[in-house]
């Protein structure tokens, strides 16, 4: 009896601290994925919102630099995921893109990420797990991806 009544606020601890974890920043995910894989060519992969906390939102089209190597990263949130999209290639200035994406996205509502993000729940088929300093979270892909391609 003693047990019972013991075990019961031990579970809502438990269940209490599982919720609120410290998630990862989604900038730490991409820079981790991409050295996971070994600063590929390119990727393109979805995270989920609850996963991360979206510290790169507003951004739709920058820079990113991972050990001395530059990305074209395309990021979009398309519910119940952020969207990225990565490309190697030299820095560029990339403002004029990334202010022309964001006035699309306020233009249309935002409606178009919305059902993306809705019709990829049935379409992602695969994931992977990225290992962060916060612990592990999954990424997801509509297709599995050859590590070594170029395009």
């Amino acid at each position: 009896m003693v047990m019972a009544v013991y075990r019961k606020p031990m579970e809502c601890c438990r269940n209490l601290l599982k919720r609120g974890k410290i998630k990862p920043q989604a900038s730490e995910v991409l820079t981790c994925h991409l050295r996971q894989r070994g600063n590929p060519h390119w990727t393109s992969y979805f995270v989920k919102y609850r996963s991360v906390v979206d510290d790169q939102r507003g951004m739709s089209h920058f820079n990113w630099n991972v050990d001395g190597v530059n990305y074209h990263v395309l990021r979009t949130g398309c519910y119940p995921y952020i969207k990225y999209h990565c490309t190697r290639r030299p820095y560029e200035d990339l403002t004029v893109d990334d202010t022309f994406f964001r006035l699309v996205k306020i233009i249309n509502l935002g409606i178009p990420c919305l059902a993306y993000g809705l019709v990829s729940i049935a379409l992602i088929t695969c994931h992977e797990e990225v290992k962060t300093s916060k612990g592990v979270v999954f990424v997801h892909f509509h297709i599995k991806e050859d590590h070594d391609a170029q395009y």
